[in-house]
């Protein structure tokens, strides 16, 4: 199923044992200090909510993430360990604060490239998270090009890419015979199990934390007003569409109908969470065994296709954790701030090169010219959990 380009490794130090070549990678992201990370960074719900639902951080949305789309691969005859570690992989490069981070990053680094989780998730794969000094973890060309979800570098009127520019030699590589901006099955199984992962995950945090109100979907203003905030981010769909997917998915058999804490309604919620995942799961099994039937898939032998209405109910599961948590009342305020604290940590390390880490300062002394200066100090920034932030930036800002 997979050629023996597919594991070849960019340094190739790995020996030979028991493990093959995608257990062997698995193995090493898991293991990876930037993985543990993770477990500091903001998912939706801030891991230092009062709340006691523990609510998911990064590092458990990448573990949950990596189990959806390992049954997923696996069922369409993908190598199960391949498709684990690049979920597992995916949201290494997300610095602290999440999306609302990787924007103040963006808005830092302009003068060196610019700043994308994804890019950076190649960057810590290939560079930063050091197994094999100047091949980052050394994993193999098919686990590097599953974890690749935008496989392109930064081009005008696209937000998303996958590459930055001083890091083409190794996406070339990487992407050797690969038919160019396609991605491959493995990568299309991550991003879904991806969508799929934190859209009901993240559902249920936020009812867990007393921020989604289930009674309040049975009012037909609000699944307006969802419909519409789905429509204008995560679906190509119209609201009018969407607000009838919305009514249907409301009305399945098993959807509570209000949560209060207890035992039952727990239980019902957790049912719910399963009853979704496993049917956007399922269908997306079944609409690409149709189409290319029943053979091991792999690599670029097919497209995951994922129907219509599936797509659409994950879109709206999004747009409700939208409208109740990411946009709730003091939000904005406390986003601010998170944006300040990075754009002026990077502004402070560059004043103060002698306070990077070791790896950043030999980057940074290695540097040739300003902007690879800047991406050190970006990298270093990037790496920080939400709590290591906010203590830097006391040690060399203040409060």
């Amino acid at each position: 199923m997979y050629a023996d380009s597919d594991r070849a490794r960019l340094v190739g130090t790995a020996q030979p044992t028991r493990r093959g070549p995608f257990q062997r990678d698995r193995a090493r992201v898991l293991h990876s200090g930037a993985l543990r990370r993770l477990a500091g960074k903001t998912q939706v719900v801030e891991p230092v909510t009062a709340s006691p639902s523990a609510p998911r951080t990064r590092l458990t949305h990448s573990l949950e993430c990596a189990q959806v789309g390992r049954e997923l691969g696996e069922a369409l005859g993908c190598d199960p360990d391949l498709v684990d570690a690049a979920c597992l992989a995916h949201d290494l490069g997300h610095p602290p604060y999440g999306h609302n981070g990787e924007t103040a990053l963006d808005e830092a680094a302009q003068a060196c490239g610019g700043f994308e989780g994804n890019a950076q998730s190649l960057r810590v794969l290939t560079r930063l998270e050091v197994k094999v000094p100047g091949a980052g973890l050394d994993l193999t060309r098919a686990t590097l090009d599953a974890a690749t979800k935008y496989p392109w570098p930064r081009r005008p009127g696209t937000a998303k890419y996958g590459v930055y520019d001083d890091d083409l030699a190794v996406f070339g590589w990487l992407r050797e015979g690969a038919p160019q901006g396609r991605r491959c099955l493995e990568s299309q199984v991550m991003d879904w199990a991806d969508d799929v992962a934190y859209s009901v995950h993240d559902l249920e945090d936020g009812v867990l934390a007393g921020l989604v109100q289930l009674a309040v979907l049975r009012d037909p203003a609000e699944r307006d007003e969802l419909a519409a905030v789905a429509a204008g981010t995560y679906s190509p769909e119209s609201a009018g569409d969407l607000r009838a997917v919305l009514d249907d998915l409301l009305a399945l058999p098993g959807w509570p109908q209000a949560y209060d804490g207890g035992s039952a309604g727990t239980a019902a919620l957790k049912a719910t969470t399963s009853a979704l995942i496993g049917r956007f799961c399922r269908a997306a099994e079944l609409a690409t065994r149709e189409r290319y039937g029943d053979e091991p898939l792999t690599r670029y032998a097919a497209e995951l296709v994922v129907p219509r209405r599936e797509r659409a109910e994950c879109a709206l599961l999004k747009a409700v954790a939208a409208r109740y948590v990411m946009a709730r009342a003091g939000v904005d305020e406390a986003q601010a701030r998170e944006r300040r604290v990075v754009g002026e940590l990077v502004t402070a390390l560059c004043a103060r090169p002698d306070l990077l880490d070791p790896l950043s300062t030999e980057a940074w002394q290695a540097a040739g010219d300003d902007a690879a200066r800047l991406r050190a100090v970006v990298d270093q920034v990037a790496s920080l959990t939400d709590a290591s932030a906010e203590h830097l930036h006391t040690r060399l800002v203040g409060a």
